[in-house]
């Protein structure tokens, strides 16, 4: 069976843990930052967890770390 290729994309917007889990940063950090709240923009800075939903094809992507 040959090799397969990871998603070079999508390895780069994800980390993986140790467990397995992944994470990957939030959304609406990019612009119209002067209506958010600090509060709300410094909550957006923390990663979170790809939800299990997202995770099959997260596997697909990155076969060779999950």
């Amino acid at each position: 069976m040959p090799k397969l290729k990871t998603r070079k994309s999508v390895a780069k917007r994800v980390k993986i843990t140790k467990k397995k889990k992944a994470l990957r940063s939030k959304a609406g950090r990019r612009h119209i930052l002067s209506d958010k709240t600090t509060k709300r923009k410094r909550k957006l800075r923390r990663k979170t967890k790809v939800s299990d939903g997202d995770m099959k094809a997260l596997k697909k992507a990155l076969p060779y770390s999950m």
